[in-house]
């Protein structure tokens, strides 16, 4: 393949600015951001998660209680309609006086019982509550720090993408002046050999795979027509050829 030599130049011109599109693409998916967002989202569902089940347990408790006040409730109301018996004197047999001082008795007891059952509940519904308001703190802090990762990630994204559009309409002005079919085969090698097409040959070394040159291909280089495309023996890409070349 042919090219004019400024044209074989300018590859090295696209070459530096695709090398700076791809720390670009690689710097937008390495921000350090990224990986503080991870953590912090992995907190933050955990922190939610352990927030959920404490409101659960306060709801359940607070239904609990009103169930258990409830019962507490109706054994009061049926002491106090046996108590009004009793006090009204309109049981006389000394039998049924008997059976329903037994009963109120029972009832006393289990008032009792179910208060103290309340009051084991309420405990639990505090400490539910409690537990509630620490993690709601502790879910707001955590998306507050994730809401200012965004904040600096986004900023960072704003600004990559600004450069990457500059870069990427420099390369589309310079590849305009470059024949197609060298731009073909500059694209070619370059996605297959790790995103570097061309590089430039500097005091007889290839600046794609670091290599230095034998002699009897320096000595083809050196009698190969100005226009004429040359590649690297070693690394078969594009190989441009400069001032600094040492031919």
């Amino acid at each position: 393949m042919n090219a004019a030599p400024a044209d074989q130049i300018r590859l090295l011109d696209v070459q530096a600015l695709d090398v700076r599109l791809t720390q670009l693409a690689h710097k937008r998916n390495n921000l350090p951001e990224l990986a503080e967002l991870t953590t912090l989202e992995a907190d933050l569902t955990q922190q939610r998660d352990l927030l959920v089940a404490a409101q659960t347990e306060e709801s359940d408790t607070a239904r609990e209680q009103t169930k258990a006040e409830q019962d507490v409730d109706q054994v009061r109301q049926r002491a106090a309609r046996d108590q009004k018996r009793l006090d009204s004197g309109a049981i006389t047999s000394p039998k049924d006086l008997e059976s329903l001082q037994r009963e109120l008795a029972s009832l006393a007891k289990r008032q009792g019982d179910l208060e103290d059952i309340v009051l084991e509940i309420m405990e639990r519904r505090e400490a539910a509550q409690e537990r509630a308001t620490e993690l709601s703190g502790r879910v707001e802090g955590a998306q507050a720090k994730a809401d200012d990762v965004t904040a600096r990630r986004d900023a960072a994204y704003a600004e990559i993408d600004a450069e990457a559009e500059t870069v990427t309409k420099e390369r589309e002005l310079t590849v305009a002046d470059i024949p197609a079919d060298l731009m073909k085969l500059y694209d070619r090698l370059r996605a297959r050999h790790g995103g570097i097409g061309a590089a430039r040959l500097f005091q007889r070394r290839c600046e794609g795979c670091r290599l230095e040159l034998d002699i009897t291909e320096l000595n083809d280089i050196r009698t190969a027509a100005a226009d004429t495309v040359v590649r690297c023996e070693n690394c078969s890409r594009i190989l441009v050829r400069t001032p600094d070349s040492g031919l």
